[in-house]
């Protein structure tokens, strides 16, 4: 059985506001405890900045700003989910990961349409997956980030290629 089975139908969930996300745990590289960040200047306010992890410099956005949700303090639940779509690395902060769950294919619902527009984060969730008694609201990761954005990380990551060939 190849990896890529184990981990098709697996999502890493995590809480943000009321709610339960679930992200596709082939986007995830790693989950990291929340670390210094360095800010970057005239970025959106979802964008708290750079993580250096492990040489890496990795943008972070705070979920619970991209979702327009009011911003939270910080605690020892704070966790970054460091993804990586489409060869993009990206971070997100998240208030507490959940936990890993397996969502079969038939669990999975599309969106619903209906007040779709009142909930700024529904932009973001690709569709539903029913777990046992609950619902998690599954993103997707590319919706996360708009055009600017990736071209803000693009920039970062070019940077950082270009002063590792520069050493």
């Amino acid at each position: 059985m190849s990896d890529f089975n184990t981990q098709k139908d697996k999502y890493v969930t995590f809480k943000s506001g009321h709610e339960y996300y679930g992200i596709k745990i082939q986007y995830v590289n790693e989950i990291i405890v929340y670390q210094e960040i360095t800010e970057i200047p005239e970025s959106e306010s979802y964008i708290k900045g750079l993580i250096n992890l492990r040489g890496k410099i990795i943008p972070v956005i705070d979920v619970r700003l991209r979702f327009k949700q009011e911003p939270i303090p910080y605690t020892d639940r704070t966790c970054i989910i460091v993804l990586n779509v489409d060869n993009t690395v990206v971070g997100l902060i998240v208030e507490k990961i959940a936990e890993v769950v397996e969502i079969q294919e038939e669990n999975i619902l599309p969106s619903p349409t209906i007040g779709n527009t009142d909930k700024p984060q529904n932009v973001f969730v690709q569709s539903i997956g029913k777990v046992g008694d609950s619902v998690k609201l599954l993103l997707d990761p590319e919706k996360l980030l708009n055009d600017e954005d990736k071209l803000l990380i693009e920039s970062v990551n070019e940077e950082e290629n270009t002063e590792e060939e520069g050493e």
